[in-house]
């Protein structure tokens, strides 16, 4: 399983580094999607999985020694929320910058300067 998350970190952290390197921003800003996404299974991973344990007590004897790790879930919530803020940002910043010069791509508005 572990094995398979670190597939799907990587594919996602190169798709997201070959679309922030492409000249068109609504690409840019999908790579800036990948990215979050790539970071948030990252924390997930890195906190490791465990299955069928709480985060939280209930006061229950011996359920400390089967707990799980609260701490990476809360991460994840911030990043996810983090994630989100910047992609709408840059959304409004791809439209302003798209109904300010019609155009999209880096290439084509460097050669009509």
């Amino acid at each position: 399983m572990l094995f398979l998350f670190a597939i799907l970190i990587g594919v996602l952290y190169g798709a997201a580094i070959y679309l922030l390197l492409r000249r068109n921003i609504f690409k840019l800003v999908l790579g800036l999607i990948f990215l979050g996404h790539a970071t948030n299974l990252l924390l997930f991973v890195a906190g490791g999985l465990t299955r069928g344990f709480p985060s939280f007590l209930r006061d229950l004897p011996g359920e400390v020694e089967n707990m799980a790790d609260p701490l990476p879930q809360a991460l994840i919530l911030t990043a996810i929320v983090i994630s989100l803020g910047v992609t709408a940002f840059a959304l409004v910043l791809v439209y302003r910058f798209y109904s300010v010069t019609k155009t999209v791509d880096l290439d084509e508005l460097s050669e009509n300067e």
